[in-house]
């Protein structure tokens, strides 16, 4: 059994949309962050960074794993599923999920951040980080007008990773319209139902 701890962020629910896109059995702890429950001592020996999302496989002599990439990775590896094996097309993958991780994931949190929740309002740190997330929008633009998904043509990791934060744009009203193969992947795996489910995890 998957035990999951998260709240309702894009990084936590790509965790919750791979686990109904595997289909594995799993427990939901949602985390309030408004009280800083991440904090908590009893948590940080789960997450050492104190951040959702974590998960604990108590099939596995109850090892924790943090980080929502390297949970997803981690459970690609447990099913076989969304990672792929051969190491080229694995390689692909994993750099797209990277891509996540280290430019929209973080780009796009500080758009939020300036934008929609910052005390005082800075033009340029809003500017900055709202044209640096339009700028990685255009990449995966680029890259599926190449292929189906972002690593090739089959669903993976990098998929799961990624649709969260672009369906949680709304927070900067930044618009697909200059990104009709986006719209149309966002589209796509929003109409999935594990992406459906996971997405509304944990209820509120």
């Amino acid at each position: 059994m998957i035990e999951l701890y998260t709240a309702g962020t894009p990084n936590g629910k790509k965790v919750s949309i791979m686990l109904e896109e595997l289909g594995l059995p799993y427990n939901v702890h949602p985390i309030n962050l408004g009280k800083l429950e991440q904090k908590e001592e009893w948590y940080l020996k789960i997450n050492p960074n104190g951040r959702i999302p974590a998960i604990v496989d108590t099939d596995n002599g109850n090892f924790p794993v943090f980080e929502s990439g390297a949970i997803l990775i981690y459970l690609a590896e447990k099913t076989g599923k969304f990672l792929p094996k051969d190491p080229k097309e694995r390689s692909i993958a994993i750099q797209w999920l990277m891509f996540q991780m280290g430019g929209v994931g973080p780009m796009q949190g500080q758009a939020n951040h300036f934008i929609k929740f910052a005390p005082e309002k800075i033009p340029y740190a809003m500017k900055r980080y709202y044209d640096e997330t339009k700028r990685l929008y255009s990449v995966l633009e680029r890259r599926l007008s190449e292929s189906e998904y972002l690593a090739g043509n089959e669903l993976s990791v990098a998929d799961i990773a990624t649709w969260p934060w672009v369906k949680g744009r709304s927070y900067i009203d930044l618009g697909l319209e200059d990104y009709p193969k986006l719209k149309a992947w966002e589209e796509k795996l929003g109409n999935r139902p594990g992406f459906i489910k996971g997405n509304e995890i944990p209820k509120t």
